[in-house]
Formats: structure tokens, sequence, C-alpha cells
């Protein structure tokens, strides 16, 4: 087990803008060859936007975008045609296959917050798509077999156990509260990188919510 916590993030953003990111793996110009991905994972942002900042249109490719709203509601344009809201509980994702380009802002007068996990796919290419899963419950995974991976959300009251996947690759993610995990103790924005992972809970010492992916591909 591998503990990265939040305070080893590297910074990012632009503050003029109302836009803050911490990044868990080498991104932009945080270059860190130590820290390419895990598993299927390259990159895990903490995005927080101002009311009316956001991130003007950009272009991706080769890549599943996984996004989680923790406060507040992101509004996402992308070329394909699609505009929606995301909001809390929803799991939102973009296959950016061969090309496509989005826009991602905060429309509302109120802070937002929100993790974008993003993951490497088996293979480059294809025709790109779009799907979001409103108010997820914990005991339903969300499959991404494009980069042969599984989410699963969970929320948990103070004392709560829950599984931990087994899998030759596990990362989990603490998006708020705190949990005892293999003797760490992880806080909010911690993670944990799991090779081999069998047979192991998650104790939450608060009530928690974590984001764990369970992956076959490294």
């Amino acid at each position: 087990m591998d503990v990265r916590r939040a305070a080893e993030r590297y910074p990012g953003g632009d503050a003029a803008a109302g836009i803050a990111s911490w990044h868990a793996f080498s991104f932009g110009p945080h270059y860190d060859p130590d820290n390419l991905r895990f598993g299927a994972v390259i990159a895990c942002n903490e995005e927080r936007l101002a009311p009316g900042a956001g991130f003007d249109e950009h272009p991706h490719s080769h890549t599943e975008i996984v996004t989680w709203v923790v406060e507040g509601e992101l509004t996402h344009r992308d070329s394909a045609g699609h505009e929606t809201r995301v909001r809390p509980g929803d799991v939102q994702r973009l296959s950016s296959a061969a090309g496509v380009r989005h826009v991602e802002r905060n429309d509302t007068t109120e802070p937002l917050t929100f993790v974008q996990m993003w993951l490497a796919p088996l293979r480059p290419g294809g025709t790109p798509s779009y799907e979001i899963v409103r108010g997820i419950a914990d005991s339903t995974p969300y499959a991404v077999p494009e980069a042969a991976a599984m989410l699963h959300v969970r929320r948990l009251s103070a004392g709560e156990r829950t599984a931990v996947p087994d899998g030759p690759f596990v990362y989990v993610h603490v998006v708020r509260g705190e949990v005892a995990l293999e003797g760490e103790e992880l806080g909010e924005g911690d993670a944990a990188r799991l090779t081999d992972a069998k047979d192991l809970e998650a104790i939450a010492v608060t009530a928690a919510e974590l984001l764990m992916w369970e992956m076959t591909a490294g």
C-alpha cells in the first residue's frame, strides 16, 4: 500500500480566474516520471471553481474522464452536443476516444468542488461517448470497460466498515471524512494505491465518503 497525502498533491489552476486545482499525479508543468499512473488512473484532480469560473473549450483524446461533484453544480458542454448539469451523487463519464472538445463551468452563485479522474483506455481511438448516472447508489458499481476498471462509491457512518475491492490495482480516494485502512488513517483528499489487494476493509473514523477504483489493467 502506497499512501499519498492531500498535502503532497501538485498545485495548479489560476487564482485570478477563480480556479484552484490539486493534482495527485504528474500533470502539466508538474512532471514527475515516477508518478505518471497507477493501474489505469493517470489523473485524479480536485478542482475548485468560484461562481462564474470555469475551463473554456479544450480538447481531449484517448482518455476516459470520470467526474464526481463534491459540492455545487458543474455545467458540462461538449462538441458532441451534450449539455448537462452534474450534481453531488451523479457520476459523469466522457469517453474522449479519437477526440472531443468540452467546456466545464460553475454557472451558479455558489462555490463548486469536484474530483475528476482520468483513465487510460485499453485501446486508443474510437467514437467519443457520454454518460451520466444520476444519484448512484453505494451498492451499484460503475463500470468503465474501456479501461478495465470499476468505480465503487461508499458513504459510511462513523464506525461503519466496508470491503475494499480485491484486484491487481485498487485506488482509494477519500472525498470527505476520515477512514482507517491497513493501520493508516486517511483524511480528506488522501489516497491509497493498493497492489494485489485482497480481503481488506476500510473503517470510517468519522462519517466518510470514498471513491474506490478496482482495476485489472496496469
